[in-house]
Parts: structure tokens; C-alpha cells; sequence
């Protein structure tokens, strides 16, 4: 059976979704749990670039080095390769369920949800965009990814 595979997706693929991605890393690792990670976004004008430097500053204060990532736009290849991909918002959500089938003419196998729904309580929310807006909101989006990440370590048995 192939590893267990997570992308999460948001707009530039710079703030939320590779601290989502740091955020699985490091609790996949602390439960001994071998995943395929990586992160997207549904826009493609960040490609190549590395993340805000607020992100890369908030994942530095949890002991993260997120500096190496890079920024790259969802493929429709994503749809097969993995297992789960999560939105990081409604308007996400729907342009990735909006992209899956017509990329893939129907043969996507991934199950493509909002990571909030992982957290009794916040099903259906989005995680802040803190792209425009202060430290804070960096540490709150932090928090969200973080929580979701330890539900779905818990929720694979880790």
C-alpha cells in the first residue's frame, strides 16, 4: 500500500497552505507517521517564489525552517497523486473541486475537503488569509493549521 499523501491549497501557495504544510510535517513526525506532504496554490503568479517572510517568521517560532519552500500552483496530476487535498477556504475549495474533474475527465482520486472541517467546532470556516494583515494574524493562522494538522495525525493513527 503507497504512503498516505496530503496537498494543501490556498490562493498564492506563500502564507496559508505551507504553514499547513510545516504544520503536518512536524506532527507527522512527532506521531512517527510516514506521509507525502506538499502544498499549492490555486493561482500561479508566486511560482518559484518562497513564502511571505511573516510565514517563514511564524513557522521559525514553533523551531520550522519553511525558508526552502516554493511556491508552485496546483497541477492537475494533483487530483491522482494524492490521497487528500485540502482547502484552505470556500472560494478555494470550490475552484479546486471545480478544477478536478475537468483535469482529470472524472478519474481523480483524491477526496478534496476544507481543512476546517477536521475541528469540531469550525467545520465549514476558512483559515485567516493574513496575507494583508499583521503578525497576529500570521500566529492565528498558525494556531488554525496546527489544530487541523493534529486531527489529522490523530484521525490516520498517529
Amino acid at each position: 500500500m503507497s504512503q498516505p499523501s496530503v496537498l494543501f491549497v490556498c490562493l498564492g501557495n506563500i502564507c496559508r497552505s505551507p504553514l499547513a504544510e510545516a504544520a503536518l510535517r512536524a506532527e507527522a513526525v512527532a506521531a512517527g507517521l510516514a506521509l507525502t506532504i506538499d502544498s499549492a496554490g490555486t493561482g500561479g503568479w508566486h511560482a518559484g517564489q518562497p513564502p511571505d517572510s511573516r510565514a517563514i517568521a511564524e513557522a521559525a517560532r514553533h523551531g520550522i525552517d519553511i525558508s526552502g519552500y516554493r511556491a508552485r500552483q496546483v497541477r492537475p496530476e494533483d487530483f491522482q497523486r494524492f490521497g487528500q487535498i485540502f482547502a484552505l477556504d470556500q472560494q478555494n475549495l470550490r475552484d479546486l473541486r471545480r478544477i478536478a474533474p475537468s483535469a482529470l475527465m472524472g478519474r481523480s482520486t483524491a477526496r478534496v475537503s476544507l481543512l476546517m472541517d477536521l475541528v469540531p467546532g469550525r467545520e465549514g470556516t476558512a483559515v485567516i488569509d493574513p496575507y494583508g494583515g499583521s503578525d497576529e494574524d500570521f500566529a492565528e493562522t498558525w494556531s488554525d493549521v496546527r489544530e487541523a494538522a493534529r486531527r489529522l495525525v490523530a484521525r490516520m493513527g498517529g
